[in-house]
């Protein structure tokens, strides 16, 4: 009997270790949800403000190269020349 309530014993230890271990790790793994959720969010801040960026750069060259910048002026003509034809497009949509 006294083996019996040995092994019952253990038995509550192991399982009462097992369920403070469970918590534990269920409390780390709500943590790291909540710091992947964060780091998503940081990721998305991070890729809209490089889109800005690059947005703001691309419109810096074509005002550089408006401006006479030898540099870009292939890439300012080829604008101007899409911008004319779609322009033109809208006026043939127009009249039609």
């Amino acid at each position: 009997m006294s083996d019996l309530s040995k092994i019952v014993d253990s038995l509550e230890n192991r399982i009462s270790k097992l369920l403070h271990r469970y918590e534990k790790l269920k409390q780390k793994n709500i943590r790291l949800e909540a710091q992947a959720e964060e780091t998503r969010k940081l990721l998305e801040t991070s890729q809209e403000e490089t889109q800005l960026w690059k947005d703001k750069c691309s419109s810096l060259q074509l005002a550089n190269s408006m401006l006479g910048s030898d540099q870009h002026k292939r890439e300012t003509k080829l604008k101007i020349n899409a911008l004319v034809r779609e322009i033109d497009q809208c006026i043939s949509q127009l009249s039609e």
